[in-house]
């Protein structure tokens, strides 16, 4: 049995995917959005994808709100990605999170994007306890965000 969260967008989704890699391509950022650029780890293409860029205690990080992703399994393996807001591309390397750290940046990406991604936590939201955080870390893949000068 796969133990593997992933949960596949649903067309609701799909389209407001669509629409903020549109803004976000053009230089529009709505709190917080990037387009994340990543090579495919079959293909070698460039994959790219919106995603909500959290700033936390002055770190970056990527939240994979759906779990194991196609672009998380790409960035695992690419060991680097381009994040995009218009013409302005901040090259990183990335750092998965182990369980035990992902309480604190789960809490406080659910605070700024409860709206956006509640559907995808089943009823957990950032006043859940740091222990219910911790059972449901696994099933949420988070990176930190090193910039590459």
């Amino acid at each position: 049995m796969n133990d593997v969260r992933y949960i596949k967008p649903g067309k609701g989704q799909a389209v407001m995917h669509k629409t903020v890699q549109w803004l976000t391509k053009r230089g529009v950022s709505l709190l917080g959005s990037r387009v994340l650029y990543v090579r495919g780890r079959k293909s070698g293409d460039l994959r790219s994808t919106p995603v909500n860029l959290l700033t936390y205690e002055g770190k970056q990080y990527l939240v994979a709100p759906r779990g194991e992703t196609q672009w998380v399994r790409n960035l695992r393996v690419a060991g680097e990605g381009e994040l995009r807001v218009g013409r302005r591309v901040e090259r990183f390397t990335p750092s998965e999170l182990v369980d035990d750290q992902k309480p604190a940046v789960l809490r406080e990406y659910l605070r700024r994007w409860k709206w956006e991604v509640g559907m995808f936590f089943d009823g957990v939201d950032a006043t859940a306890s740091d222990e219910k955080l911790r059972e449901i870390a696994p099933g949420y893949p988070i990176f930190r965000v090193t910039t590459v000068k």
